[in-house]
C-alpha cells in the first residue's frame, strides 16, 4: 500500500462528522451552537462548539448523506451508550431503501460486548483506548451512501464520529461493501448454525466475526465451516477442519491449559466473559478472521455454515446447542439482496 502514496491523484477528501455534517470544501468547525457551546462558550465559533450528536432513546440520527461518486474510506465512532447492542449501524449505497450494512454497532466492530475495553488490532478493523471503534474497509459508492445510528435503549446517548472519504471516478467493476448481521440462541440440535445465505450476484467473501457463548463443559469447537459456492447443494467446495483452524489457530487454543488469546492482522480470538461460580455461569468468545489476501469468489451465489461440535464420552462427537452470533462481511455488484429481519433488542440481548 505504501507505494500508492508515490503518484499523483486526481481525488478530493472530505470527511463527515458533528463539526463539519455535509463534508463541504472549508466548511468544517463553522458552528455557533451545537453539543459544545457551552464548554466553548467564552471561545466561540471554530473551538469545539459541536464535537458530536445526541441520539435519544427509539431514535434514529442520520451520520452522514451525500450524493455524488467515490468511497467511504475509514469509520471511526465511539459513544456513550450502556454497553450491549442497543445501537445499530446502517449504511445504505446508491439510493436504496434496504441497507447493505445492517449491524448492531458493537458487532460490526468485533465487539459484541465491550463494557470492558480489549484491544482488537486487524488490518480492517481496530478497537482502540478506550472504547474507538475504526474500520478501514474501503466502500465504493456510484450514487452517494446515507450512514444512521439506531437507539434501541431505554436512555439517550452521545455519538462522536469521524467518516473519511474520497470522491472520485470509480472504476466500472467496483463492488458494493455488505456486513449482515445473525444470531441463533440456542442453536437447534445437529443443524449447522448459518452464517450468510441467500446471496446473489458477482462478489467475494472478506471476513467473518463470531461471538460464541458455550452451553456445556469441555472445548467447542470442533465444527466444520463450509462455503458453497455457486449453486453448491449438499455439500460445499469449501469446507474447514475446525473451528479453531479456520480462525487461524489449532489444538484448542490451548497453551499450558489456558486459552491463548490472539489478535493479529488477519485472525483473532480472545474470552469476553469468564465464569465466576456465582452470576457469571457461562463463557463467551470473540472470534475474526479477515480474507484479506484470500478472498473466497462467488460468481452467481454464496452460503456459509459452521457447526457447533463438543465431545461426549467415550470419543464421540456432541452436537451443540450454543448461543451463536455472527457478522458476515463481503463485496459483491449488487444491492438486491434481501436480509433477515434483525433480531429485536431482546433477542439481541447478552445475558
Amino acid at each position: 500500500m505504501l507505494n500508492s502514496l508515490t503518484t499523483k491523484k486526481k481525488i478530493r477528501s472530505f470527511s463527515i462528522c458533528a463539526e463539519n455534517l455535509t463534508g463541504e470544501k472549508g466548511k468544517g468547525g463553522m458552528a455557533t451552537e451545537g453539543t459544545g457551546a457551552y464548554a466553548a462558550r467564552e471561545l466561540g465559533q471554530g473551538w469545539k462548539v459541536n464535537p458530536f450528536l445526541n441520539c435519544e432513546s427509539g431514535a434514529t440520527i442520520t451520520l452522514a448523506d451525500v450524493k455524488g461518486q467515490g468511497a467511504i474510506k475509514h469509520i471511526w465512532i465511539t459513544d456513550s451508550a450502556p454497553a450491549g447492542r442497543l445501537l445499530i449501524l446502517r449504511i445504505y449505497f446508491d439510493g436504496k431503501e434496504n441497507p447493505a450494512v445492517e449491524c448492531p454497532l458493537s458487532d460490526f466492530f468485533c465487539s459484541a460486548e465491550y463494557s470492558e475495553y480489549r484491544q482488537l488490532t486487524s488490518l480492517p478493523i481496530c478497537v482502540n483506548p478506550a472504547k474507538a471503534l475504526n474500520c478501514y474497509f474501503e466502500m465504493p459508492y456510484y450514487e452517494g451512501f446515507r450512514v444512521t445510528i439506531e437507539n434501541r435503549g431505554a436512555v439517550g446517548c452521545q455519538v462522536y464520529y469521524q467518516i473519511d472519504c474520497e470522491e472520485k471516478t470509480l472504476p466500472e467493476n467496483a463492488l458494493y461493501f455488505h456486513a449482515q448481521f445473525r444470531r441463533t440462541n440456542p442453536l437447534p440440535y445437529m443443524e449447522p448454525y448459518v452464517i450468510l445465505d441467500g446471496i446473489k450476484g458477482n462478489g467475494h467473501y472478506v471476513g467473518t466475526y463470531m461471538h460464541w457463548g458455550t452451553k456445556s463443559n469441555g472445548w467447542w469447537g470442533e465444527g466444520e465451516i463450509k462455503f458453497f459456492i455457486d449453486g453448491d447443494d449438499e455439500f460445499p467446495t469449501i469446507c474447514g477442519t475446525g473451528t479453531e483452524d479456520y480462525f487461524c489457530g489449532s489444538y484448542n487454543f490451548d497453551v499450558n491449559g489456558q486459552y491463548a488469546e490472539y489478535t493479529t492482522p488477519y485472525a483473532g480470538m480472545y474470552k469476553v466473559r469468564h465464569t465466576d461460580g456465582i452470576y457469571r455461569s457461562q463463557r463467551y468468545f470473540n472470534l475474526y478472521r479477515f480474507h484479506v489476501t484470500d478472498p473466497i469468489y462467488f460468481e452467481k451465489d454464496l452460503r456459509v455454515t459452521i457447526q457447533a461440535l463438543g465431545w461426549r464420552s467415550e470419543g464421540r462427537f456432541m452436537p451443540l446447542q450454543d448461543d451463536i452470533s455472527s457478522v458476515a462481511y463481503w463485496y459483491s455488484d449488487t444491492l438486491d439482496d434481501v436480509y433477515p429481519e434483525l433480531p429485536s433488542k431482546n433477542d439481541c440481548e447478552i445475558i
